[in-house]
């Protein structure tokens, strides 16, 4: 057995959840100015309040099982990411210190901590999405090793790829709050998200385009010997119609589930992009996998603590569900 493609799938699927619990929490933060007033913001607050911190659980997990089965991408990309990855975890920071001191500031002085909340995640979402654009570029190595400039994550190309997913952030974080909540608040969400929906399409379109003059590879493959990767659009495109019918026939639930649905899209497309480099151009999976022991002995306690995860994940979401008032909470 090739435990290289179990740590994929793994890493995968740590790295998915991720982006899919976080990133509606952080698009909740972004779109925290367009509240009202702080009685919205917190019930916009209060719909994530019990699960943002059990969220980040996935990046812990997805990280620190790419450092011990794939070492190489820590080589790689640390060096040539040493910003990006500064400023998502500070955002993070910066977001987690403003939810906790939201609460406990005195009515009428929390300006500035929904002003916190709110650059910390649009920070950390912009960061995420130019390393997303620096891996779809590649990297300059040599002898496995890094050895570009400190900003070359920082293009015009890794800049699109940055505001495309604070825009898919928001839109999720907004279906989100569809499903949270009611009333006036929900019908101006429902707005929020159709416009977002329309931003995230427009992106989707400029980087599907600007991807294959990018990265020859990427060309290669979408044009050459990997055709039937075209079903990925035609189903995202899919998708995305569904989502603004759900939208506008007034549903709680579909609208999210079908912006999970555009996630998982967007994330095949880039893993199947890319595959089989884990460090493009050069380093494959295979290439920058730890020694198949190293990989057994934490096999044995990832696959112990996964379920586990799941298991206080689902239980956190059931206890909490159902809509969200001003001043009472869950219903």
């Amino acid at each position: 057995m090739d435990l290289t493609y179990i740590w994929i799938g793994i890493i995968g699927f740590g790295v998915l959840m991720y982006v899919l619990a976080d990133g509606f929490d952080l698009g909740v933060g972004i779109l925290f100015p367009f509240a009202r007033n702080d009685v919205e913001r917190d019930v916009m607050m209060n719909s994530v309040a019990p699960v943002w911190d059990g969220n980040e659980t996935w990046l812990i997990l997805g990280g620190a099982g790419l450092l011990a089965a794939f070492p190489l991408v820590y080589t790689v990309f640390l060096p040539a990411l040493y910003i990006g990855v500064f400023l998502m975890l500070a955002g993070l920071i910066f977001r987690g210190i403003a939810f906790e001191f939201r609460f406990k500031a005195v009515e009428g002085k929390r300006g500035l901590w929904n002003w916190s909340f709110c650059i910390g995640s649009l920070v950390a979402a912009f960061a995420q999405g130019a390393v997303v654009g620096t891996f779809i570029q590649g990297f300059d190595t040599l002898d496995r090793r890094f050895v570009g400039g400190a900003f070359d994550w920082l293009t015009p190309f890794t800049v699109m790829t940055g505001l495309g997913l604070v825009a898919g952030y928001a839109l999720i974080g907004a279906c989100w709050l569809v499903l949270k909540t009611e009333g006036e608040l929900q019908q101006r969400i429902r707005g929020w998200a159709l416009k977002l929906l329309a931003a995230v399409m427009v992106v989707f379109l400029v980087i599907s385009v600007w991807t294959p003059l990018v990265d020859d590879y990427v060309r290669e493959r979408w044009f050459g010997f990997a055709t039937w990767l075209w079903i990925i659009p035609a189903l995202t495109v899919a998708v995305a119609f569904a989502l603004w019918r759900f939208l506008k026939l007034g549903h709680d639930a579909t609208p999210f589930v079908a912006t999970i649905g555009l996630f998982m899209l967007f994330y095949g497309g880039l893993l199947f992009s890319k595959w089989p480099y884990v460090v493009p151009p050069n380093y494959t999976f295979h290439d920058a996998a730890s020694a198949p022991e190293s990989q057994l002995f934490l096999l044995v306690g990832v696959l112990f603590v996964i379920p586990f995860v799941l298991m206080y994940t689902a239980w956190t979401y059931y206890v909490f569900r159902g809509k969200v008032r001003a001043g009472v909470g869950y219903h």
